[in-house]
């Protein structure tokens, strides 16, 4: 398999762009074909990699029969390890699985680590990961992570042998290629765009290997983000990550849940927009702009959000690659 690093130092040598997705695990009790009927229709355009997001668990109360609450923990989308290794065995593709600091310990961590290693699996994107419903703000398991220069820091570590327990002889090292998360609209718990970059550098300085961005829907805000990442010494690779607008609800949802802004005139395209399928056409033509700018721009590879859906991605990389 090959290194994401390597994937887009080829794709920069070569002056062209490469496409890319990420997909969802399904829900639990779905079968993987859901996975495979979406990927299929989007393999003609050679994607050199997939990510593959990775759920952390979920708290629900239960009442039980003496009326107090029971709290269960859950996971409604598990599979991520199996679904990156279903995909580099059919597809012969690199798989990405997200690896996250939120419901893990350190020890997690390493032995799901260890999994993918002796799984062929290559790369990685570390990341900090949300908080769940059931909490205000993000806190970190006890004996866990808790940011994802942590984690980074935790998985270079297994590439130099080292293990948390330190008495372990003659270890062998891991070699993952990590990817981190970069905002140009910085982080929502973030004071200021400087200070989210300070500490997107110290990730990269750590020892990641790469940026995909958050999706945004205008590329003035890219443009700028890597300037600024540049002044501040931020030399890796920073992949811009795109999602086209698929329902009206999206409007609010999107910009709520990620901190991202939606230009004046894509809400009002949107909103001329008399029915779903129209909707949907209006997401993939802005799409298809934004993809058609950055291309020309140069970017090594443009990374797509496909939210288990595929035919909007399709539409769009039919336009564009």
């Amino acid at each position: 398999m090959t290194k994401i690093s390597d994937h887009i130092a080829k794709a920069i040598e070569a002056n062209k762009t490469e496409f890319s997705f990420e997909i969802l695990p399904p829900l639990k009790g779905q079968n993987i074909n859901t996975i495979f009927d979406n990927i299929d229709p989007l393999m003609e355009f050679r994607p050199p990699f997939i990510d593959v997001t990775y759920h952390r668990e979920e708290y629900v109360y239960k009442e039980r029969n003496d009326g107090l609450l029971e709290r269960k923990v859950v996971r409604k989308r598990p599979g991520t390890v199996g679904i990156c290794t279903a995909l580099q065995n059919k597809y012969k593709i690199d798989a990405v699985p997200h690896v996250l600091c939120g419901g893990f310990t350190k020890e997690d961590t390493e032995n799901f680590l260890i999994d993918m290693d002796f799984l062929g699996i290559e790369n990685v994107m570390a990341l900090r990961g949300d908080a769940v419903k059931s909490e205000t703000y993000y806190k970190p398991n006890k004996n866990g992570n808790f940011y994802a220069q942590d984690l980074v820091e935790q998985i270079v570590d297994l590439n130099h042998g080292k293990y948390l327990d330190d008495e372990l002889q003659n270890t062998a090292n891991t070699d993952f290629c990590i990817g981190v998360a970069g905002y140009p609209e910085k982080h929502i718990e973030a004071p200021s765009l400087d200070r989210d970059i300070h500490f997107l550098k110290k990730k990269l300085d750590a020892g990641a290997c790469y940026v995909v961005t958050q999706m945004f829907f205008d590329n003035d805000r890219y443009f700028e983000f890597v300037d600024k990442c540049r002044l501040a010494g931020i030399t890796k690779p920073i992949i811009p990550g795109l999602k086209p607008i698929a329902t009206q609800k999206q409007l609010n949802i999107l910009p709520q849940r990620f901190s991202v802004d939606v230009p004046d005139a894509l809400v009002k395209e949107v909103v001329k927009a008399r029915t779903p399928a129209s909707i949907r056409e209006v997401g993939v033509e802005w799409c298809i702009e934004q993809s058609k700018e950055l291309k020309k721009a140069g970017v090594p590879v443009l990374h797509y959000y496909s939210m288990g859906k595929s035919d909007n991605i399709r539409a769009i990389a039919k336009e564009v690659f």
